[in-house]
């Protein structure tokens, strides 16, 4: 027979957990809101003329699609994770919700292994992200249609193949279910379980809690499967919405619970793929390399892949904009961001088996990744939020400062990846000496990824 352990006093965080469990229906209509905007903003401009030079974000729904998805969703979606855990999943993610609502009718079969493999956020997002890059998916509303319409599709197709009101798809194979776990590790907020508590609850007061995207809430000890959509607030009186410092849970990983695929992820997706895919429009050695190519071509009567007949879905092709992309161009952004993924990633990862070496410890190297987070979403963030800073521009709109804004963002970024490599040193009980040795190795696997950034906007 258990014994309940007395309730203690809810505090602020708690009680807003537990308002968002009781109020159910007023975050399910929030969901239908947002779905039909989305499905409204990613289909309709596809079917609408581009806009001329002359069209504004307020007087034109293309430009203005553009702006919400690219200007603000994409970068504050990503800022929200590290500041509120997975909330935009669980409360208004069109693609989670549609997959949860479409899977109540659908097959209900179990999830076979193959969708289980930990590899898939790590292909997903390597895949749509450089995919993106050859269709021109920030500029374009086909593209848009493409990706995100084609993402929405196969959310809802896997939804009423596999589960019962859940969300296997986002589980296991949305593009950024892994950046977004990562990410959220870093949040101040996070939903907690009393392990204690849980065991020793009232059977009569346990009410059943349908957990969407399958995290075992009684072993829940890491926000990064958790959608934040508070179902589970006050389940047995022993998980709740409780504060806790920004990265503690970095910090306090443990070696054994570090994933190789997420790692692979961090290193050479969040980091090297993504500076790769910001970059290559603006580095001139992207353009160089191209001229030397066409060159090479020409001079041997090769021109097949200068043609610029590839249809519109597997390369930028809009004559009537002046854009169209040729083989060689979707060659050359293939083998930048290849290149920039390789080059990144490869230096971090040299630095930080060196870094693991030195902490006498298997796996470190693993652990010690995850501090890299702060500046794999700092950057993400800067290479986002320049189409922001470019869409406002357009409009007349200039932010003061901005050189500097992105200097602090970076060097704050690099301040908390250092602090909680810091943290993790701490718990290794290492000598002074070996503990600096540590630290400067992964200082420099870290510089890996803030040089690109630095390079991209104050020396271009």
């Amino acid at each position: 027979m258990s014994c309940a352990l007395p309730a203690a006093p809810p505090t602020r965080l708690a009680a807003f957990g537990r308002w968002m469990q009781r109020n159910r229906t007023l975050v399910l209509g929030l969901q239908w809101v947002t779905l039909f905007a989305y499905l409204f903003l990613v289909a309709v401009p596809a079917f609408l003329p581009l806009p001329d030079n002359q069209a504004h974000l307020w007087d034109d729904l293309t430009r203005f699609a553009q702006f919400v998805f690219w200007g603000i969703w994409w970068p504050f979606v990503l800022v929200s994770m590290m500041l509120m855990g997975r909330a935009w999943c669980g409360v208004l993610c069109p693609e989670g919700f549609v997959t949860e609502q479409v899977s109540r009718v659908g097959l209900g079969r179990p999830v076979p292994r193959w969708i289980k493999w930990g590899g898939w956020p790590f292909v997903a997002f390597l895949g749509t992200t450089v995919y993106g890059q050859l269709v021109s998916v920030y500029e374009y509303p086909k593209a848009v249609l493409l990706v995100l319409g084609g993402s929405t599709v196969a959310a809802i197709a896997f939804g009423l193949v596999y589960g019962r009101n859940k969300r296997v798809w986002c589980r296991h194979l949305c593009p950024v279910n892994g950046v977004f776990g990562l990410l959220s590790r870093l949040a101040p907020v996070h939903f907690r379980t009393d392990r204690d508590r849980w065991d020793h609850a009232e059977p009569a007061r346990v009410i059943p809690v349908n957990c969407a995207p399958l995290v075992d809430i009684r072993r829940m000890e890491t926000s990064a499967g958790c959608h934040m959509c508070g179902r589970c607030a006050g389940h047995r009186d022993a998980v709740e919405l409780a504060g806790r410092a920004p990265g503690s849970e970095v910090a306090q990983l443990e070696i054994d619970d570090a994933n190789p695929w997420e790692v692979r992820l961090l290193v050479y997706g969040l980091i090297g793929t993504a500076i790769g895919a910001f970059q290559w429009s603006a580095s001139p050695w992207f353009v160089q390399a191209k001229i030397a190519a066409a060159e090479w071509l020409i001079e041997h009567d090769s021109y097949a892949l200068l043609g610029d007949n590839a249809p519109w879905w597997l390369l930028t092709h809009y004559p009537e904009a002046s854009d169209v992309f040729t083989w060689l161009d979707g060659l050359m952004i293939l083998g930048y961001i290849g290149a920039a993924a390789l080059l990144i990633g490869g230096w971090i990862s040299l630095w930080l088996r060196l870094t693991g070496y030195l902490t006498g410890r298997a796996r470190a190297h693993l652990q010690l990744a995850y501090a890299l987070i702060p500046i794999g979403g700092a950057g993400v963030f800067l290479g986002l939020s320049a189409l922001t800073v470019s869409l406002l521009a357009a409009e007349g709109i200039n932010i003061a400062h901005l050189p500097l804004i992105r200097g602090l963002l970076l060097g704050a970024a690099s301040l908390a990846s250092l602090a909680l490599a810091g943290r993790m040193v701490s718990r290794m009980t290492l000598g002074a000496a070996r503990a600096g040795l540590v630290l400067a190795t992964f200082a420099i696997a870290s510089a890996g990824a803030v040089l690109p950034w630095v390079v991209m906007y104050y020396v271009w």
